[in-house]
């Protein structure tokens, strides 16, 4: 008699951080590459159109590796950084902390630090927050909440990357806390390593146009 299947586990969505100003000005520099490159390509004469192909091949994935390509992804289980040149992908059990100085940055349990790209650090925008709840203090210095405060604001007083790193860390230790060891991690299996991919889809084409238009240059 066989027994009976157990249940899968629930799979929860990822939650995604992204940098909205990163990418807006991702869009409007390919915009002006196209508009500028196209322009040279389609109507230069001698080395000119080379020269165009050859420099939009390397701009383009440069542009698109630190606007666009840069996302942390997140769910009960693991975290996903995807970097310019790299994508880290490791349990919540491999994390040792997470912290938003000057950059925002991860801290495995080996000792290992990664950056978080697509959350960059405003610190006008942090110097902003810090005045408007320094206002707020002043106004109200026995923290006495009024009956017409809006408790919806409590966000508005934080800067963006320190929110993000905060809801990381709530992530991280919740997944911690209710972390179970398997059999898989007790042996070293893939659920407790950390994995480390290199954009060679960004680095390739980079490096190509990068030669192509040293070539080009030489022998003009």
């Amino acid at each position: 008699m066989t027994s009976p299947t157990p249940p899968a586990e629930p799979v929860y969505a990822d939650r995604t951080f992204r940098s909205p100003a990163g990418m807006v000005g991702g869009a409007l520099l390919l915009l002006l590459i196209c508009w500028i490159g196209g322009d040279a390509l389609f109507r230069g004469s001698g080395r000119v159109p080379w020269l165009a192909l050859a420099g939009a091949l390397t701009a383009v994935p440069l542009i698109v590796a630190f606007t666009l390509r840069p996302v942390v992804s997140a769910n009960e289980q693991r975290i996903r950084i995807r970097n310019p040149f790299r994508t880290i992908t490791m349990p919540w059990t491999e994390v040792a902390d997470l912290r938003a100085g000057y950059s925002s940055e991860l801290f495995t349990e080996g000792g290992a630090k990664y950056q978080l790209w697509a959350v960059p650090v405003s610190l006008r925008q942090r110097k902003k927050a810090a005045r408007q709840q320094s206002r707020r203090s002043l106004d109200d210095p026995y923290d006495r909440t009024s009956a017409t405060a809006d408790v919806r604001d409590t966000k508005a007083r934080t800067a963006t990357a320190d929110q993000t790193m905060a809801d990381l860390r709530e992530l991280a230790e919740r997944a911690k806390a209710g972390a179970k060891p398997s059999a898989s991690s007790s042996e070293g299996g893939a659920e407790s390593a950390v994995s480390v991919r290199w954009a060679y889809e960004v680095i390739a084409p980079a490096v190509v146009g990068a030669v192509l238009l040293a070539i080009v240059w030489a022998a003009g």
